[in-house]
């Protein structure tokens, strides 16, 4: 037996209803103002891009939500579960929702992020996004005041180099 690492499998799967025990169980862990599961359902029922990321051993490791438009996407929610960040996974969630844009023709890459995310701005930002705008008191946030979020945008014609 080896005492080297094996690289983690990663399995890419559209989400489904039968998934959101788990994805509600990583939203509520990661997030202070979570999604609730009706907005999991309608996204799911709309037909919205909607994918979970699976380790080799059957546990979500994250998700993304992404609305289509015209010749554009919109990216909802993206997750990683809080036991497994920092490993990559948020890059392979992008990636493979890029992957689709292209596969969709989408030009443009559409996000909201709370300006207090700097970890999340980062990882947008080293994939090519860049700072279009900002929404004020969009997200809730504690005592009942509002957060602005940072708009961001990705010409999908210069976006990454794919999942890797």
């Amino acid at each position: 037996m080896s005492a080297v690492p094996q690289p983690q499998q990663r399995v890419l799967l559209p989400m489904t209803t039968a998934h959101l025990d788990a994805v509600m169980a990583i939203e509520v862990a990661a997030y202070a103002f979570p999604w609730s599961r009706g907005n999991f359902v309608d996204s799911l029922a709309s037909g919205y891009a909607a994918c979970v990321l699976y380790d080799g051993e059957g546990s979500i490791l994250g998700y993304f939500v992404a609305m289509a438009g015209v010749e554009e996407m919109h990216l909802l929610n993206i997750t990683v579960a809080p036991q497994a960040q920092h490993r990559g996974h948020a890059l392979y969630l992008l990636d493979a929702l890029v992957s689709l844009c292209r596969e969709r023709g989408a030009r443009q890459l559409w996000l909201e992020v709370r300006e207090s995310n700097a970890r999340a701005r980062s990882i947008y930002l080293r994939r090519g996004f860049v700072h279009v705008g900002r929404r004020k008191g969009y997200y809730p946030a504690a005592h009942g005041q509002r957060e602005d979020a940072a708009v961001m945008s990705l010409p999908i014609e210069e976006a990454g180099h794919g999942l890797d």
